[in-house]
């Protein structure tokens, strides 16, 4: 902005300017009167996102700006649409009365709503948590931690950077905060997918965090929560509370705890584990992730605790048969699962509610929201009594009722109140006095005011006469211009409109003094009492706060069975063998989305570390031996979290890692290959994969050459057995039937095919599995089912045909005869004889270009080349080529 600029500027928007440089990269809603206004760059993206009208508006002589805005009221319609464009919005207020003062209103930002730190219902889902997540690059770990201000939920941990990896893809945070200066070091590592913002270095300091941390707790030190040895936790977690502190979020007092994510305590899963599996998210848009088919919970903590659960699968053996313990006594008393259900769903979202209690964020209506809630607990509580089950019981007597809560909430606010305070109509009756009189005068002033109305119509013979108010005059009478000959001379006249005039009269403005002076006072009262009542629930957050952590907890192992009844699932049996049993086992997902009336053919798998560690399937394409390999590792997640399993009977030795490579696409924007990523994933799996773990390797090698891909599966699969400590239970599929050879080499490898049936030169999909591998593939019967052009189908059959004889005329092509075999000029004639004058070949081999490089290149003698001379040559040769 040049001076001359500066000099034009209006007072109103030297006040913006101000308070808007301190929020760069912040949409300003700036409140004018009854509007939150926004000016140039951020009017700009604001009539953008909303799709309201742009505007201009002066600022001083001759200069104009670019103005958007909106009623205050629309508030919560139109900010958070801005948040889920993903723009961060200050939220700038009237900090004084403007009837108060005659300069310039004061003005402050009062808050600052990221995709991270926000209490509104549209922008936070109620089924998922709202994680804001911090990244601290320690010395030796890195650091992250995980707070969702809607819950009070607090977490973190350290590591290397691929356990921060899996933490971020699990926890899946809306905004990451980092320090100034390591952008490029995070997108690197953890990719560029996340809301990220940074924060000033000063903030990672070490002492700094700690400090905070411990103050926030209203502890002197960290022991207690088992982050006292993890220093780049403790920098990440304290980070995010000098964030809250930056974005006005000031009101914390629900964040009164911190956990540490125990890396030792959850099956690995990352995340290509995640994605593959369709865990949470599904791989279309169509689809369905198994969250969704498995969540049947009937509170939103439920539902936010499955998606943790099935995020973070237990090893600990006995936690896990506690859970299946509870669920097999839930499946066994449907009527007292049912009469649970019934209880939670008169439970709202307490743990949101009591967030928004702390950071005075909750209105009239969810307060009375919450203490209906809080009875329904005490219902809830009598339920869990009446149990057999010890656990069951034992959350009952752990429950808090707050039953001086909700009586507290009863008496103070009306059953059906206002939804914001300020409008009143939100204290009951019988609780001030002071406020019962004031309605009382406020309502006699008014009946007061109708009986003057029908007192001057009388006196006066005006039939049309009416009292009525504005924020202008206050209370007037108002004539018709037909009758304004009528009208006393002790009238005053205020207001000459086209058809009518207004008039004010003494006894009038004394009963508006009455009214309306009732009214402030009663809004002021009101507004002390609501104020008092939230102070007093605050005192109960950390109450209320256990009790949704239990309710989430029963909510979940109610899904579980109820899932389990309903599905005919079994119950798993889990013990610390290096077994796994599977009977019957189907891909739940899959079911799921079957045509009524049509059946998911299962299927068993066996894998131990005795005698059948790893199993080669082949079979055709859409044979399903991805959804078998899939539907393995699912049930095993599924058993390990305490869920019954879709398979008549499942018998799990704790896995400690799950792995899985199925499937992979180009990621052209960071310049890898397709396989590239299946390089990097396989890569990842061997260098972290123990003999607990289970591996799921689907079509390895597919995407280099036929026998780059054939060497590199055989040696991972090699690996995989022969490998102390890396001795994993594997599902291998594969096209390479040359793999099937590896059987007859290694004891604990066995083969296993996905069955078809080929009748009159089609092919029917059996989708079972069976001992024996397979030397056929199919695809060129997969293609005709896709619709495939006939001359592309009968012309591939004639190339499988010569491809076949040229390979069977050296003898089989086993493992052990790998070499080189191009398909030559003789071979290349052959098939253009065949195929009525098709060419193969993309070029013609006695090209006299092709012939040059050829003598040049076979001139060239490498053992008494130096690097200068074969840059030089090379040089030479893409001039040949006019590269």
């Amino acid at each position: 902005m040049t001076k001359t600029d500066k000099v034009a500027e209006t007072p109103m928007m030297k006040q913006f300017n101000e308070i808007k440089s301190k929020h760069p990269n912040t949409i300003l809603l700036f409140r004018v009167g009854d509007f939150y206004e926004t000016f140039c760059e951020d009017a700009d993206k604001t009539s953008k996102i909303l799709g309201i009208t742009l505007t201009k508006r002066a600022n001083g002589v001759g200069s104009s700006i670019a103005l958007a805005g909106f009623p205050y009221h629309s508030l919560d319609t139109y900010m958070p649409r801005l948040v889920r464009a993903g723009e961060r919005v200050a939220i700038c207020e009237q900090l004084e009365d403007p009837k108060t003062t005659k300069k310039i209103v004061k003005r402050g930002v009062t808050e600052i709503i990221t995709p991270g730190v926000s209490f509104n219902n549209d922008v936070v889902l109620n089924k998922e948590n709202n994680f804001i997540a911090s990244i601290y690059f320690g010395k030796q770990n890195i650091g992250v931690a995980f707070m969702d201000v809607t819950t009070g939920e607090f977490l973190a941990a350290e590591g290397n950077e691929n356990y921060i990896d899996k933490l971020l893809n699990n926890f899946a945070p809306k905004e990451l905060i980092y320090q100034r200066g390591c952008k490029e070091r995070l997108c690197t590592r953890f990719g560029s997918k996340y809301f990220l913002t940074h924060i000033d270095e000063w903030v990672y300091s070490g002492n700094v965090c700690y400090e905070k941390l411990a103050e926030q707790l209203s502890v002197k030190s960290l022991k207690g929560f088992g982050i006292e040895t993890t220093p780049s936790a403790v920098t990440a977690a304290g980070s995010i509370l000098y964030y809250l502190d930056m974005t006005e979020h000031k009101n914390i007092k629900h964040i009164n705890n911190i956990s540490r994510i125990e890396e030792d305590k959850y099956v690995w899963l990352d995340k290509f584990t995640l994605n593959n599996l369709e865990i949470l998210s599904p791989a279309n848009q169509d689809g369905k992730a198994l969250v969704d088919v498995i969540d049947t919970t009937v509170s939103p903590m439920g539902s936010r605790m499955i998606r943790r659960w099935l995020s973070l699968p237990l090893k600990n053996i006995k936690e896990i048969n506690n859970r299946l313990s509870i669920t097999k006594y839930l499946c066994e008393n449907p009527i007292l699962r049912e009469m649970l259900r019934v209880n939670m769903r008169e439970i709202g979202d307490i743990e949101r509610l009591a967030s928004k209690c702390a950071t005075r964020k909750i209105n009239p209506r969810e307060v009375v929201q919450l203490s209906r809630s809080l009875d329904a607990i005490i219902q809830l509580q009598g339920s869990l009594m009446a149990c057999d089950s010890v656990p069951l019981r034992d959350w009952s007597a752990e429950i808090k009722c707050c039953k001086s809560v909700s009586e507290a909430i009863c008496k103070t606010i009306l059953p059906e109140p206002a939804v914001l305070i300020n409008k009143g109509g939100v204290i009951a009756a019988n609780v001030n006095i002071e406020l019962d009189d004031l309605r009382k005068l406020s309502a006699g002033g008014k009946n007061a005011l109708l009986a003057i109305q029908e007192r001057e119509i009388e006196a006066t013979g005006i039939q049309s006469l009416k009292i009525s108010y504005n924020n202008v005059f206050g209370y007037y009478i108002e004539v018709r211009n037909a009758h304004k000959d009528k009208v006393p001379s002790e009238w005053i006249r205020k207001q000459t409109l086209v058809s009518a005039e207004r008039y004010v009269t003494t006894e009038l403005k004394e009963y508006e003094e009455k009214i309306l002076g009732a009214e402030e006072k009663i809004l002021a009262i009101e507004t002390n009492i609501y104020s008092a009542l939230v102070d007093y629930i605050s005192k109960y957050i950390s109450n209320i706060q256990f009790n949704a952590s239990i309710i989430a907890q029963i909510d979940t192992l109610c899904a579980f069975a109820g899932l389990g009844e309903k599905e005919g699932y079994s119950l798993p049996k889990i013990d610390n063998s290096k077994n796994l049993t599977i009977k019957e086992g189907k891909h739940p997902i899959i079911e799921s989305l079957l045509p009524l009336g049509q059946n998911y053919i299962s299927n068993d798998i066996t894998l131990n570390s005795e005698e059948q560690q790893i199993i080669i399937v082949t079979g055709p394409n859409m044979s399903g031996k991805s959804a078998i390999l899939r539907q393995t590792a699912i049930i095993v997640l599924m058993a390990q979290v305490g869920c019954y399993v879709p398979a008549s009977y499942a018998e799990i030795g704790i896995v400690d890692k799950i792995f899985t490579r199925v499937g992979a696409s180009d990621n052209i924007s960071q310049g890898e290959s397709t396989f590239m990523v299946e390089m990097l994933e396989s890569a990842n799996i061997l260098n972290n994969v123990t003999d607990r773990s289970l591996v799921l390797l689907d079509e390895i090698g597919r995407g280099t050459s036929t026998y780059d891909g054939i060497s590199i599966a055989w040696a991972i699969v090699e690996y995989l057995h022969q490998n102390s400590g890396k001795k994993a239970k594997t599902l291998f599929a594969t096209h390479y039937h040359e793999l099937n050879e590896m059987e007859e080499i290694y004891p604990r490898i066995k083969n296993y095919n996905v069955m078809v049936k080929e009748e009159n030169n089609q092919v029917h999909f059996v989708r079972k599995l069976a001992r024996g591998g397979t030397a056929h593939s199919f695809g060129i019967h997969v293609a005709r089912m896709a619709g495939m052009p006939k001359f592309v189908l009968d012309r591939s059959s004639e190339i499988l045909k010569l491809l076949e004889q040229r390979r069977n005329s050296g003898g089989e092509m086993g493992i052990d005869k790998i070499e080189e075999n191009p398909i030559d000029k003789t071979f290349l004639k052959e098939t253009e004889k065949n195929s009525s004058g098709m060419q193969l070949s993309f070029f013609q081999l006695d090209d006299p270009l092709i012939s040059e490089i050829k003598s040049a290149l076979l001139g060239l003698d490498i053992n008494t080349l130096t690097p200068l001379d074969a840059l030089n040559k090379l040089d030479e040769l893409k001039r040949l080529m006019g590269i």
